[in-house]
């Protein structure tokens, strides 16, 4: 997918990273891939942990399902840290899930975040600063 995108779009040289939507991967990338989904939000403290670096505006991801097949293209547009409490109902609607609401998406990501955190030996919190992507789908146009 990737080599027949750069192609078209005459990007050779162009970098990417690979990867698939947490929790449920086949899914949230079929909105992706519906134009549905269009935001994705992580938990900042597993960035430091990892000693990862945050995504970046003008990047592009090889969006891959639940079989880590490539279902799509994304190119970052912008990224921002709120603390969990303090992320809107915009970034909820973007995200693509559930009602879409911001109820929604606060249940929902505050079991997936602490589920995550647990794993590292962390622990959420609604202080906790989350990475807040906004992308928009490229390949297949």
């Amino acid at each position: 997918m990737w080599t027949e995108f750069i192609a078209a779009r005459g990007l050779e040289g162009v970098d990417y990273d690979a990867w698939a939507f947490g929790g449920e991967p086949g899914r949230l990338a079929g909105l992706v891939l519906a134009g549905i989904k269009t935001a994705t939000a992580s938990a900042y403290p597993l960035y430091a942990l990892e000693d990862e670096p945050l995504p970046e505006a003008g990047e592009y991801s090889v969006i891959l399902d639940s079989r880590e097949e490539a279902v799509c293209i994304i190119r970052t547009e912008r990224v921002f840290t709120a603390p969990f409490r303090e992320v809107d109902g915009e970034q909820a609607r973007r995200e693509g899930e559930g009602d879409l609401s911001l109820a929604y998406w606060r249940r929902v990501h505050e079991a997936f975040f602490t589920n995550e955190l647990a794993g590292a030996g962390l622990t959420f919190t609604p202080d906790m600063p989350v990475v807040c992507e906004e992308f928009r789908r490229v390949w297949p146009e």
